[in-house]
């Protein structure tokens, strides 16, 4: 079990990371450089050699590569640890806290990237510290990466990392990282623990009305601006099919199981009212979707102008694509033009791999009554990224939450923070996970 100094570790690691103002305000608008340096100091300092590796001036990742002492015949391939150092903006006049101030106050870290996802970085690395002071070694080599720009396109971070450095990442075969292994309270006395084992893909568009300028006192039937927002509109109403992919029929049936009812694949949206609180897990993921979130257009009120732009935030089932881009193309009509801004693919992972059994493992044993099941995200990250080396990616950041504790909403939102407990029982967690085996003959995880 991980000792008492890796424990109290993770919670300064998770403040002084939070201090460090990485935001990522898109477009190549970033500075991961000092958190990437502050990292790989942690590391250097427990004899982990860690490269950082900068992809543009101060878009800075750190990748380091932990021996394992695997057992004769074993043949596990490395473990990929991977997460982010960049955080999305944060205005402070709304927060109660200052956003990088990194307090802790009553049990519980405040400031931007408490939970996304500095505070899982800070727990691997106090983990992984750890194992020198214990002298252990994992059964199974770990490569952590720690990357830049995971909130805007990954241009920096895990597209630079498997595209130019991709001799780093030789054999491994899973990868771990944010959005799963958090406790979701599912009613009295009903913990259950999310693995995420999926990802819808990302299909951010950009759509393009074209029509006639003039002035704005004269009838105009070729209005560009009217053009654009009647295809918003038609978008921002549309309802999407259900369509449930393999591992959301494994969540829906483990799910239905807790809560005793029968699952009906034909009527989902009927099910998901007999699962209470528990259907919050699996309603983002039953269909694509797509959220007008940028509209662009005009320079002055009594101009109309010649084009006007929107953005959507798609996401896209795997197996989804070709409903997507037909759908697309209907809800635009013949006047306006869509294009994919930025696109990334979906994913799904097996549920019957040995990792996966691992981590379900790894919190039961900490967490006896409870649940683990499986999950998909409504979201994305690096994970798509690596899945180009073939490494299969789960979302596993092991957080034991108090009942009340708004898990999803930390994410982007004002006020984020994580509990000072939760953070011990992710390195608890995670060094059984990492480890591979638990006792310490010879000075060697087994």
């Amino acid at each position: 079990m991980a000792d008492t100094r890796a424990l109290d570790e993770a919670v300064r690691f998770t403040s002084e990371l939070i201090r460090i103002d990485t935001t990522n305000r898109g477009g190549g608008d970033g500075n991961e450089r000092p958190a990437a340096e502050y990292a790989a100091r942690l590391l250097d300092e427990a004899g982990i050699e860690a490269r950082v590796l900068e992809s543009a001036p101060g878009r800075a990742n750190v990748v380091a590569r932990i021996e394992g002492a695997p057992r004769a015949g074993n043949g596990a391939g490395a473990l990929l640890v991977h997460g982010h150092l960049d955080v999305v903006p944060a205005q402070a006049e709304d927060w109660s806290v200052h956003p990088f101030s990194g307090e802790v106050r009553d049990g519980v870290v405040w400031g931007r990237g408490a939970v996304d996802m500095k505070g899982t970085v800070a727990m691997v690395l106090a983990t992984v510290r750890s194992w020198a002071r214990r002298g252990l070694r994992p059964e199974r080599d770990i490569v952590l990466a720690l990357t830049a720009d995971e909130e805007d396109s990954a241009t920096y971070g895990a597209t630079y990392l498997v595209e130019r450095h991709a001799e780093l990442f030789r054999d491994c075969t899973e990868g771990i990282s944010e959005s799963g292994g958090f406790t979701f309270h599912a009613g009295p006395g009903l913990r259950l623990y999310p693995v995420a084992a999926g990802e819808r893909g990302t299909a951010w568009l950009k759509l393009t009305a074209h029509g006639r300028a003039g002035h704005g006192s004269k009838v105009n039937h070729a209005n560009a601006v009217t053009r654009l927002a009647a295809a918003v509109s038609r978008i921002g109403e549309h309802r999407w099919p259900v369509r449930v992919i393999p591992t959301v029929q494994a969540a829906l049936t483990e799910l239905a199981a807790l809560h005793e009812v029968e699952p009906d694949f034909d009527d989902v949206d009927t099910l998901l009212t007999k699962l209470g609180t528990a259907a919050a897990l699996v309603e983002p993921v039953i269909r694509n979707s797509a959220n007008p979130t940028v509209l662009e257009a005009g320079y002055k009120v009594n101009v109309i102008p010649g084009t006007a732009v929107a953005y959507v935030d798609g996401r896209v089932l795997p197996g989804g694509d070709e409903e997507f881009a037909a759908t697309m193309d209907e809800l635009t009509g013949p006047d306006v033009e869509w294009e994919f801004h930025h696109r990334e693919i979906p994913l799904e992972a097996p549920l019957d791999a040995p990792v996966y059994a691992a981590m379900r493992e790894a919190l039961i044993h900490f967490d006896p009554d409870a649940h683990v099941v499986p999950y998909v995200m409504g979201g994305g990250t690096d994970a798509k990224q690596f899945s180009r080396l073939g490494i299969q990616g789960y979302g596993f950041s092991p957080l034991k939450l108090p009942e009340g504790y708004d898990y999803a909403g930390m994410y982007h939102g004002v006020d984020e923070r994580v509990p000072v407990e939760g953070l011990h029982f992710g390195v608890r967690v995670l060094d059984r996970l990492m480890l591979g085996r638990q006792d310490t003959t010879d000075g060697v995880a087994r």
